[in-house]
């Protein structure tokens, strides 16, 4: 394959967004994910975001766009990237450029004490120890160890090759021996790459070269989201002696891997978390596995960390409810405490499973089975509250006890006022469920809910007065972020404004007369008006502002999918086929009579203010007259 080159400013161009899209064909992309067949002009498909018994997913293969009316959900190869992988708009362009063979160019370079390379080596240099790493557990004899722990584990060999488990020998510089019979690296510059990934440390004075971070290691290889290699997790083995006390090693921060923004087996387990709605997070590479091997694909596992905010707004994308299933011992419950401030900060629906007997889901699930486990999921799980209010006020009797019981109240409040306060425009299910929360806590202690609210806000109040005065402005003066224009659905749109739009896009030399007569204030909607402003723009650049155009002017999928519901709507309807011009003009009327009953309250208002002013309110009234008579189509009154 030929690879191409474009240049791409960190506003990614226009030109790299054109180029990606001609070079992908929607069908064959969303081919890939579903099943197409042809109905008429267009594909249709099952689709993916909902329980579809019947093809309601159409694919345009003249407009290059996608479309389900039941989710309203639509838009061009970028967006469905986007929802189909949870990635943002850079990342789907990243993506759709590979699978052409278009090279995104300059891409930045990591800099640091190993030399400058860019992501793509990293990346490629990750893939390459991850076959070695493998092929060594497969075929190794050093491996026998690493072999017989995994099969203790009850890992099947199905698991290890859809997981890609490794092993390092314990010769301190097995890999580099490798890298050498593969390449010549007789300047160490391959060796440095794997440096800036984690894999490799500089030996000390006393040797020369490198030596293998996870020597004498069964390797657990930990993906993106993409599913590119990105770091290790190293486990010790019973069998091997490796003069090390950690138990676990996970590669260090590299500009690949961050363990607050990765989850073992997210990868393989999106499919599934996305299809329930549901992501099981356990805390061990082993439970992951296994959990998949009993048919629980949903599951991923933190790496050797706590859960973080940053993981919980990953999943998010994915699924509505968390449930944290963690080992059944005391320090398992004790981490399920410390995190339960992150679910109540970040709105999420999470649920804790505690495990019996101190097993962990692993064993678990080989002892008692998918049955059992799956029974445990439907009816041992409870929700985030109830859960820390049972660790809050462990041995405590709340209605005898006070002292205590006040302490634990507190404790409870203090997690709920990591919630995003309350304000003007907050969305009714954040209102509901904070109601809910307050409600329960005050039935839980047999206090007065406005109690428990007076708590809620006098330690809100001290929380707001601890923070930096400039901090906020501080933050965003540092980081400035474009706020990206969020679209209605279709049917909230007024028809007038709808069928502007409806309009203009099968019929864009209508341009010109709608930018001289339509003032940009009446357009009420932000998404039409944006589009009017960006039409404008291209006009102004002597482009005309065509579907094709103004769906590539856009990242937001919203507005993707928005002008895609408007483009099928308007074909729909045959708008642009009769007496486009005539049409253009009823809805310039339209627009010229709603503005008009937009300023008649304030100039009855004005008559009323008038006083003895005869004059003023006789050419008041006049105006008043001479609009409802253009309202309803009345002539002017002649002498005579």
């Amino acid at each position: 394959m030929v690879t191409r080159e474009i240049t791409v400013s960190d506003g990614l161009s226009f030109d790299a967004k054109e180029r990606v899209k001609q070079a992908i064909d929607i069908v064959d992309l969303v081919g890939g994910y579903i099943s197409l067949r042809r109905q008429g002009r267009n594909f249709v498909g099952l689709c993916p975001w909902h329980d579809d018994s019947r093809p309601s997913l159409q694919v345009n293969p003249e407009r290059q766009s996608f479309k389900c009316w039941v989710c309203d959900v639509g838009g061009d190869v970028f967006s469905f990237v986007m929802k189909m992988e949870s990635v943002d708009f850079r990342e789907a362009l990243q993506m759709l450029a590979e699978r052409a063979g278009i090279e995104i160019q300059p891409e930045r370079k990591i800099v640091g004490p190993q030399g400058s390379f860019d992501k793509r080596t990293l990346y490629k240099a990750m893939q390459w120890a991850e076959r070695q790493y493998h092929h060594c557990l497969l075929h190794s004899p050093d491996a026998e160890p690493a072999r017989k722990y995994v099969a203790e584990r009850g890992i099947s060999p199905e698991s290890v090759e859809k997981f890609q488990l490794g092993f390092s020998p314990l010769d301190r510089d097995w890999l580099v021996k490798q890298l050498r019979q593969s390449a010549n690296d007789a300047d160490g510059h391959r060796a440095k790459i794997l440096e800036a990934v984690g894999i490799l440390i500089p030996s000390s004075m006393e040797y020369s070269g490198f030596f293998d971070r996870f020597r004498g290691r069964l390797l657990f290889t930990i993906h993106d989201s993409q599913g590119r290699s990105v770091g290790v997790g190293g486990r010790l083995l019973p069998e091997i002696d490796v003069n090390s006390q950690a138990k676990y090693v996970n590669s260090p921060e590299t500009p690949l891997f961050s363990k607050s923004k990765l989850l073992y087996g997210l990868d393989l387990a999106s499919a599934a978390i996305r299809k329930s709605k549901c992501a099981l997070v356990m805390e061990g590479y082993t439970d992951v596995i296994v959990a998949h091997q009993y048919g629980f694909q949903n599951a991923v596992a933190v790496l050797g960390t706590a859960l973080g905010a940053e993981h919980i707004r990953i999943l998010k994308r994915y699924c509505d409810r968390v449930i944290l299933a963690l080992d059944g011992d005391a320090a398992g419950q004790r981490r399920t405490a410390e995190v339960l401030e992150l679910f109540v900060a970040e709105q999420v629906d999470m649920r804790v499973l505690t495990l019996p007997d101190d097993l962990d889901p692993c064993d678990f699930l080989h002892q008692r089975g998918p049955e059992a486990f799956a029974a445990m999921l439907e009816s041992n799980t409870v929700d985030a509250l109830d859960f820390a209010f049972n660790v809050f006020t462990s041995g405590i009797d709340v209605d005898r006890d006070v002292n205590a019981a006040s302490q634990a109240l507190d404790k409870l409040i203090g997690v709920v006022s990591k919630a995003p306060r309350l304000r003007p425009g907050v969305s009714s299910v954040d209102v509901f469920r904070e109601e809910k929360i307050l409600q329960r806590m005050a039935a839980w202690f047999r206090v007065d809910e406005r109690e428990v609210r007076r708590r809620l806000t006098d330690l809100r109040r001290k929380l707001a007065t601890r923070r930096e005065p400039y901090a906020d402005r501080e933050r965003s003066e540092a980081e400035p972020q474009k706020t990206a224009v969020k679209a209605p659905a279709l049917n909230d749109i007024e028809p007038y404004q709808r069928g502007l739009w409806e309009l203009l896009l099968q019929y864009p030399d209508g341009f010109a007369r709608a930018k001289e007569a339509i003032r940009l204030e009446w357009l009420t909607v932000d998404a039409c008006r944006d589009l009017f402003v960006n039409s404008l723009r291209l006009i102004e650049q002597g482009v005309s502002p065509s579907f094709e155009r103004l769906i590539l002017e856009y990242d937001e999928p919203t507005m993707k999918s928005l002008l895609v519901a408007l483009d099928e709507s308007g074909q729909a309807k045959g708008v642009g086929e009769c007496q486009p011009e005539a049409l253009l003009e009823e809805l310039i009327k339209t627009f010229e009579r709603k503005e008009q009953e937009r300023r008649r309250p304030s100039q009855i208002a004005a008559l009323r203010e008038s006083g003895d002013d005869a004059a003023r309110q006789a050419a008041l009234l006049e105006s008043i007259l001479r609009q409802e008579r253009d309202r309803q189509g009345i002539s002017e009154p002649t002498d005579g």
